[in-house]
């Protein structure tokens, strides 16, 4: 998971992460298996990000969004914004990841190597810009229709993606509506 270790956002390991694993609620768990198996279809395997996210890790990035002197992911995570602008839009302070119904993930192909690699949706994971947006202007066409292969993907197995991020996707209808879960992923 992104947040287990140093490279993401907030540039450290964040609470709330003990393990390299993915929790997600039943239901959105059983719809990701047959998205899994519809990308495996046309040659794709699925690269989770993220799943179920604690309560107190979304408290970690607000208490990150708050620091503006720490500024030092600015260049790969957010280099067209201020940090005062990430919360609202892409940082919230009660994330729908707590409610165990979305999931941040992309496709995968095979390299020369043999090893699963992430394909090219024109801006990395948890990059905080517009070029991250469902639609965005200025990518390749090739980036284009890969955002769409994946969104149709998780659209076919009952999932909304977040306009704001072409990885963020929510299983509908969510399980949990009003209740933010807090508990260690071990």
């Amino acid at each position: 998971m992104a947040y287990l270790g140093n490279n993401n956002f907030v540039g450290q390991p964040v609470e709330g992460y003990q393990a390299n694993k993915c929790y997600l609620q039943k239901d959105a768990a059983e719809a990701l298996a047959k998205v899994q198996q519809a990308a495996q279809k046309r040659g794709y395997t699925l690269w989770v990000f993220d799943c179920y996210r604690p309560q107190r890790a979304v408290n970690h990035f607000m208490r990150w969004a708050a620091d503006l002197a720490d500024t030092r992911t600015k260049a790969q995570y957010y280099p067209n914004l201020a940090k005062d602008k990430l919360v609202g839009e892409y940082i919230a302070e009660k994330s729908g990841h707590s409610r165990g119904s979305t999931i941040d993930l992309t496709l995968a192909v095979k390299d020369e190597q043999g090893n699963w690699q992430p394909i090219d949706m024109g801006s990395p994971f948890d990059m905080f810009d517009p070029v991250s947006n469902v639609g965005a202007a200025g990518i390749s066409n090739q980036q284009t229709a890969n955002r769409q292969l994946l969104e149709s993907l998780m659209l076919q197995g009952g999932f909304k993606v977040y306009s704001m991020e072409w990885w963020h996707f929510t299983h509908q209808p969510p399980k949990y509506t009003e209740q933010y879960f807090d508990f260690v992923v071990k």
